[in-house]
């Protein structure tokens, strides 16, 4: 007698799932030492607060004996956690007074990707359409693929700014196409911006939320802020969504992390929601996750930012940055690449370069110069990853996060070895 074939009959979800790039690239940084990657987002280990960590450690054991912060916590967040962050924000911002953020608005979660996640469950059904900037974050974009949800990019300006003066027949078309009940939400990665490293000006961002209301388009707006710590001279000088009045009428989550300004092992972020319902939403969604981000970590970062030891972490890791911007920043100047056309921008904080290269020259994963570079001992972030229609592909993002100083000259240097060889 022979045994049934049983057939899995997956869900719509379960169809679109894929491995994310993200993965792969992380993978292969981790599993090849002899494969320099300029890809992944890491941090610097030599930039982990191992002492901080460790001191606070030993602070929570005499400072809670019965070792509360080792039993779950709430689904919201860690309450002590919720008001250093509402406070961290407030401060030394631009942000208008009173202060725009509340510790009642805070959640945390596990890193912001996940608060990316649960916005995107509580407002968007397969079909929807989320407004993105040209380049975004390209994890974003595969989330939203993995969802069923289309990104579509706004026009650009030649600086990498939105292209307010096409956005009004841009939105016009759009919600001939889509109808206005489908285009959900607006994206914003306003911040030194992954991939680019671009921030949006004070006058940028308000004249993008007056286009939007004029446009009868009043949508959520997410505003992540994952690089705003990761200045190099002096802050970015443009307050938050939630201080401008322009935005005053729209739902707003404002989402950070401590995983790129602290430590990324241990998985910490934040969403800072305007609207009570959809926020209630979203912690709903969590609910059935996980019931609450984990609570030893949260601790850890509440012990730190109460000593005010987060804000001198911050400073070190400021220098330490952009002194690796500059190394990357020399070998690229050095090379021939600019006379070939080559050009980018030099950032004033975040982890990226990002390199446009002649037209016609093709970046993307699987070609060409992709598979040169990995044969060389190089990985890069293709920038057609980063666009929501998946071209133009002649874009790359380059990370100076992870590698040790001398191996982030060579990395940088194979790549523009294999940029001369073409």
């Amino acid at each position: 007698m022979s045994e049934a074939i049983h057939k899995i009959h997956y869900s719509a979800l379960g169809k679109r799932a894929s491995e994310p790039v993200i993965t792969d690239l992380m993978h292969r940084a981790l599993d090849n030492s002899e494969l320099l990657s300029l890809a992944a987002g890491f941090t610097d280990n030599i930039t982990l607060p191992v002492e901080l960590i460790q001191s606070a450690v030993a602070r929570l054991g005499q400072d809670y004996p019965q070792a509360e912060y080792l039993q779950y916590g709430t689904n919201r967040g860690r309450a002590g956690l919720l008001i250093e962050i509402a406070e961290w924000l407030n401060a030394d911002r631009g942000e208008v007074q009173p202060a725009p953020f509340s510790p009642e608005s805070v959640f945390v979660t596990n890193g912001s990707q996940q608060a990316l996640y649960l916005a995107m469950q509580a407002l968007c059904d397969p079909g929807d359409v989320i407004l993105v900037q040209q380049p975004t974050y390209f994890v974003f974009l595969e989330l939203l693929r993995g969802l069923g949800i289309e990104a579509v990019s706004m026009p650009v300006c030649e600086d990498g700014g939105i292209d307010l003066e096409a956005l009004p027949g841009f939105l016009l078309e759009l919600k001939t196409r889509h109808g206005a009940e489908r285009i959900k939400a607006v994206y914003l990665n306003s911040y030194f911006c992954n991939p680019s490293s671009r921030s949006m000006s004070v006058a940028e961002k308000r004249a993008f939320g007056r286009a939007l209301h004029s446009n009868g388009l009043v949508l959520p707006v997410l505003e992540d802020a994952a690089y705003r710590e990761l200045w190099f001279g002096k802050p970015w000088p443009a307050p938050s969504v939630f201080s401008l009045p322009e935005y005053d009428v729209f739902p707003k989550l404002y989402l950070g992390t401590f995983t790129k300004p602290f430590a990324t092992g241990l998985k910490i972020g934040y969403g800072v929601c305007s609207d009570e319902e959809w926020l209630g939403k979203m912690l709903s969604l969590k609910g059935h996750q996980d019931f609450g981000s984990a609570h030893f970590n949260q601790a850890i970062l509440e012990t730190v930012m109460a000593s005010g030891e987060y804000r001198t972490h911050l400073e070190r890791l400021r220098a330490h940055y952009a002194a690796k911007a500059e190394i990357m920043g020399s070998v690229l100047e050095a090379s021939p690449l600019r006379e070939m056309g080559w050009s980018w921008d030099t950032p004033e904080g975040g982890l990226y370069y990002w390199l446009k290269a002649p037209e016609g020259v093709d970046l993307s994963i699987g070609s060409d110069f992709c598979e040169q570079c990995v044969s060389s001992g190089v990985l890069y972030v293709p920038g057609d990853l980063c666009i929501a229609e998946g071209k133009p592909k002649y874009f790359a993002r380059l990370s100076y996060g992870s590698l040790a100083k001398e191996k982030l000259e060579e990395a940088t240097s194979r790549f523009c070895t294999v940029a001369h060889s073409r």
